[in-house]
């Protein structure tokens, strides 16, 4: 210590005999002596004085706590497909880990991010069973729909194999057959509980000479082998395995290709084309695409589509590219999947990511996850020049028609919709139109409404573009989510107000949207068609079958709710005459408000009469269109918005 060592020499001074010029010593005289040591007491005290005060100006030594870090175990996937007309895809899993424990639980997702609904994808595990590298069965037993827990008898590796039933084609689930493999890692792979961290990997076996896609990184030196970072990154990317048509094409420096299975009559030179000017129009909000490379999986029957970090899933009628007018709807489909890369795999909503992957994942951010990117998707088209300011508006228009028919808008808010996806959205039935809407649907009318309020604001100089890249920046880049409260805050920083009046009434609230309060901002209006007050109406919804119309809907408030129709009735008469759909579309539009229609019908295989009494029909038709008396400033905004000048 440094204190001690200055002691030791002081002593070793005054130790030293004193010698007279004979060289004999002699003893130290009294009062020298006792003069000698008060010196020592007096140079210690000072010494002591000053080692504090040093000590007391250095800053003080912290030293970092010792970071202990969990062994986690090394997790190896492999994917075999050997008998392809069996929809059975085979899966291995080892488990290898330095710290394994006494017994290990094994876990089946129940639901795949980007589609909230819990679909139990463990009821199609066959064929389980545990044992060790060299063979030895482990014991295992279920405990719980998706848990089965393994006895590992102190292996450092187990080995699980399982057989999963795929023929389902969506975008979300699996399907085997002898065209080709497609599956959610989610639907196929189960994980280890508590190492959702774990870097794992997945070789694909592939049926004869198929090729594999997928948007997960190649291991080097391992064919058809590839690595996730984490189980968030495995569960998100998709595979496509079979004899696939691959084109590609570079935007901003990065490859992006198509991997389609089936033939159909799409042009690739086309869809390469029109899908860079997509991609172009995207990067140009943000500044930045945030991936190595990206990968469009299109499957060439079924619908929808799935984004995914840097891949999509899409599904479309092979036929479904031409003419002009359902090319566009898949150009629709890839901008939306597209605008996902940002709002939602990175800008991402409270509650969706990190996953749980065993329960609901509850937001009320639905309506920005998905109606901001719907909104963005028909905007992006406009802005690639690969539709029409007027195609548009047209578009807009009929969404706005749509949800004026639904009673449901004032039965349930954007962020309650968002909220209840779980139990609701993917489960329509036919008093849906009565008490719900669309987060999607009326998500997309609100970020218009929205988009439209921020411009008028600032006069232009900012839109929802710019809360986009907030969020991107703020969030995203500082590895956060956001909050509902978020993202009011960052529409009021760019707006520059207060938007508390707009989210109370049009996110949080029912209130009918004041349309044209916010399209005159930008020199439009919403135009009413003039409803036809004689014309009669019942207000369902009917769908031929059979010898009759099946009554598939029953609006509330009108004449067949209110008078007794049901949903399942199937219509067999119209005042004795056989009942078509084109009969009773006709005969309705011959009838006034306030006759009287005897309809015959079956219910539960029983015949029944009921006379309905029309009602005017109060539907209205909605057209956005210019202002005939715009302002310079509203028509400059319009132009900025849609980049043409309407008239």
């Amino acid at each position: 210590m440094l204190v001690s060592r200055r002691y030791s020499k002081i002593t070793e001074k005054l130790t030293v005999p004193i010698r007279t010029q004979s060289d004999q010593p002699r003893k130290m005289p009294k009062h020298i002596f006792l003069k000698a040591v008060a010196l020592l007491v007096l140079t210690l005290c000072a010494l002591d004085q000053e080692a504090l005060a040093q000590r007391s100006s250095r800053p003080a030594r912290i030293t970092p706590p010792v970071t202990i870090q969990a062994v986690q175990p090394e997790i190896a996937y492999a994917v075999s497909m050997s008998r392809p007309a069996t929809h059975l895809l085979e899966v291995e899993m080892r488990v290898k880990w330095r710290a394994m424990p006494d017994q290990v639980d094994l876990k089946m997702p129940v639901w795949t991010p980007g589609s909230y609904l819990i679909r139990e994808y463990s009821r199609h595990v066959q064929q389980f069973s545990a044992t060790s590298p060299a063979g030895a069965a482990l014991a295992w037993r279920k405990t719980s729909k998706n848990t089965w827990q393994v006895d590992t008898k102190g292996v450092s590796e187990l080995v699980a194999r399982y057989v999963v039933y795929s023929n389902e084609l969506t975008v979300r689930t699996n399907e085997l057959n002898d065209e080709h493999a497609f599956w959610n890692n989610t639907a196929l792979l189960m994980f280890v509980k508590g190492q959702l961290a774990a870097s794992p990997t997945i070789a694909v076996r592939p049926f004869g000479n198929w090729k594999v896609a997928t948007g997960l990184p190649a291991v080097d030196g391992q064919t058809n082998t590839f690595r996730a970072e984490n189980f968030d990154v495995l569960y998100d990317a998709p595979f496509e395995v079979s004899n696939f048509t691959e084109f590609a094409f570079d935007a901003q420096g990065k490859r992006h290709r198509y991997v389609i299975t089936g033939e159909g009559n799409y042009d690739p030179a086309r869809l390469s084309a029109d899908t860079k000017k997509i991609v172009e129009a995207t990067y140009k909000i943000f500044g930045e695409l945030p991936y190595n490379d990206y990968t469009f999986i299109v499957n060439l029957r079924g619908g929808g589509g799935l984004e995914h970090l840097n891949s999509t899933a899409l599904q479309v009628s092979r036929f479904g590219f031409k003419p002009d007018s359902r090319y566009k709807n898949f150009l629709g489909l890839v901008a939306h999947e597209f605008f996902h890369v940002y709002n939602v795999k990175r800008i991402r909503p409270d509650a969706l990511g990190p996953f749980d992957y065993e329960n609901e994942n509850y937001t009320r951010l639905l309506w920005v996850a998905e109606g901001a990117t719907e909104y963005y998707s028909n905007l992006l088209l406009v802005r690639a020049g690969l539709v029409s300011p007027a195609e548009f508006l047209l578009q807009r228009s009929a969404g706005i028609s749509a949800l004026g028919q639904r009673p449901g808008r004032f039965e349930t808010s954007l962020e309650d919709a968002s909220f209840d996806a779980w139990i609701k959205y993917y489960r329509q039935d036919e008093n849906s139109v009565n008490n719900q809407i669309s987060y999607y649907d009326k998500g997309e009318i609100v970020s218009m409404m929205l988009d439209i309020s921020i411009r008028s604001a600032t006069a232009g100089a900012k839109s929802l573009d710019d809360v986009m890249r907030y969020l991107y920046v703020e969030f995203f880049k500082k590895n956060r989510n956001f909050t509902d409260a978020d993202f009011q805050k960052a529409c009021e920083i760019i707006a520059g107000r207060s938007m508390d009046d707009f989210f109370a009434k049009y996110v949080r609230g029912k209130a009918e949207i004041d349309y044209n309060s916010f399209l005159s901002g930008i020199g439009l209006q919403l135009y009413s068609d003039p409803a036809s007050a004689d014309r009669a109406y019942f207000g369902l919804d009917t769908l031929e079958e059979g010898a009759g119309l099946r009554i598939r809907t029953v609006t509330a408030g009108k004449p067949a709710y209110e008078q007794g129709l049901n949903t399942g009735d199937v219509i067999v008469a119209i005042d004795g005459y056989r009942a078509t759909q084109a009969f009773l579309q006709s005969y309705l539009g011959e009838r006034k408000v306030g006759d009287k229609v005897k309809l015959t019908l079956f219910r539960y295989d029983k015949l029944r009469e009921f006379e309905i009494t029309a009602s005017a029909d109060n539907r209205k038709g909605y057209s956005i269109i210019p202002l005939e008396a715009a302002t310079e400033a509203q028509r400059s905004l319009l132009k900025q918005y849609l980049n043409a000048d309407l008239k």
